[in-house]
């Protein structure tokens, strides 16, 4: 429901965040302990529910729930014995780019970090961590001159230190780097996965 709302097409992102809960609530009824998020924009979203949902009567409850089990897939991890994990050949110094919906929206700034040097990943120094890359949900689309500018900024800013690669928690985020970037990007868990 999250471009929906970004749209302020707020009934059918409400429908969209109906039909989430209906496919997640056997899984949850099933004994479900939580709702593991990969991409921090649908992981804000969805903590977001309960609230979204509070005047709904036949969902507000289910929503709250969806929201209180909803867990970032890095805060997740960080709770995890990590020592098994070994450390991807080649992954070589790496800058992560923490987006806005996880330093802000989510409260997990510093949390990825922690994980990947937990697995053994030499980040890269990166300055203006709190400064967004422009994508924004549909910002890039909406506001392109704006959005390219901070995508620019972003770029020099998670480049100081030469990285191999940039790794982020978003897809729009990902998505958006990769247009300029000049070394590969990826989701943090790939480096993980290899």
């Amino acid at each position: 429901g999250a471009v929906n709302h970004h749209l302020s097409e707020h009934e059918k992102a409400l429908e969209a965040m109906r039909r989430n809960i209906d496919a997640w609530w056997p899984a949850i009824e099933a004994g479900a302990e939580g709702i593991i998020m990969t991409a921090s924009g649908c992981g804000a979203m969805v903590q977001d529910y309960g609230h979204l949902l509070r005047d709904d009567p036949v969902y507000a409850a289910k929503a709250q729930k969806v929201s209180d089990m909803t867990i970032d897939l890095g805060a997740f991890l960080l709770k995890q014995d990590l020592e098994k994990l070994k450390v991807p050949q080649g992954a070589g110094k790496v800058a992560f780019h923490c987006p806005c919906t996880l330093q802000h929206a989510m409260q997990q700034n510093g949390v990825v970090d922690q994980v990947l040097r937990k697995a053994g990943i030499e980040l890269a120094d990166t300055r203006e961590k709190h400064l967004c890359c422009g994508s924004a949900g549909t910002y890039s689309i909406l506001q392109p001159e704006l959005s390219q500018r901070l995508l620019n900024n972003k770029l020099k800013a998670l480049t100081v230190d030469n990285p191999d690669r940039i790794v982020t928690a978003n897809i729009g985020c990902q998505m958006h780097l990769e247009t300029k970037a000049k070394v590969p990007v990826q989701h943090w868990i790939e480096l993980l996965d290899a």
